[in-house]
């Protein structure tokens, strides 16, 4: 299990989200970050969502 970070943004810079959570893989990860965003309504906001490495797994701006 790997651990990731997902936070999303608002223009202004103010964060609506920063949280961590665990995924077996970087896939899983993405797919579980895409589903949290869409819930959320989010999709359209500035978002991130990186390995505990630092690695990008999925971003949109």
């Amino acid at each position: 299990m790997g651990l990731y970070y997902l936070t999303v943004f608002e223009k202004s810079g103010e964060k609506l989200l920063d949280e961590s959570f665990e995924a077996q893989t970087e896939q899983k990860a993405k797919e579980i970050g895409q589903r949290k965003l869409e819930e959320n309504n989010w999709i359209d906001k500035t978002h991130r969502c990186t390995s505990a490495a630092g690695k990008l797994i999925l971003f949109g701006r």
